[in-house]
């Protein structure tokens, strides 16, 4: 649930900046990719853990947590595909046509990188399921009382030596989830990108 929601406010919030990052350019362009290079300037565990010790740790800001450090990525390609598209005929086309800026994005620029945006909101519930367990492993996570991978792991370290099945089994299931994630993102960049499809 957490990966998912993260990954879903993560487009919320990085897919609309790169549209008009890409479409518009000039000085909102460079304040907003300022900030971008400044944020990924931080590691984003170390971001993670500072974000969650000032917000403090529960489901709700996990969520916020791994959204503000999940939506450069998102905003940092689709405006590298936005200037792209923007220069297409249909595009051009568009504009001589009368359309305004709004349905441009929104009729032509929005499905054209629907596909990119599903691929990286994929890979990153993989991701975000990581960090969370990761941040939960470590005490900063979501509360104790809700049921967690990274909590099952923090709670088999004084069990390792008598029963290390209580660390193998959840330490599994969170390798096997994202790996499951990750082929799925996968195959669905295979599918959407036309150089595999003619191959």
């Amino acid at each position: 649930m957490v990966g998912a929601a993260a990954a879903v406010l993560s487009v919320a919030m990085g897919v609309p900046l790169g549209l008009l990052c890409g479409y518009y350019g000039g000085k909102t362009d460079r304040i907003i990719m300022h900030i971008a290079d400044i944020q990924l300037a931080f590691p984003s565990m170390v971001l993670a853990i500072a974000l969650v010790a000032v917000l403090g740790p529960s489901t709700r800001n996990m969520i916020i947590v791994l959204a503000i450090g999940g939506w450069v990525q998102h905003a940092r390609v689709i405006r590298g595909q936005v200037l792209s598209l923007r220069e297409k005929e249909y595009v051009k086309a568009a504009e001589a046509l009368g359309a305004t800026d709004a349905e441009i994005i929104l009729r032509h620029l929005v499905p054209a990188t629907f596909p990119t945006i599903l691929v990286i909101a994929t890979f990153q519930v993989a991701g975000a399921i990581v960090t969370e367990a990761a941040l939960t492993f470590l005490g900063l996570g979501v509360s104790r009382v809700v049921p967690s991978w990274g909590g099952m792991l923090s709670d088999a370290q004084d069990y390792l030596v008598t029963a290390g099945w209580m660390a193998t089994i959840p330490g599994f299931v969170i390798a096997m989830t994202v790996l499951s994630i990750n082929i799925a993102g996968d195959s669905l960049r295979q599918a959407f990108d036309r150089r595999f499809r003619d191959r």
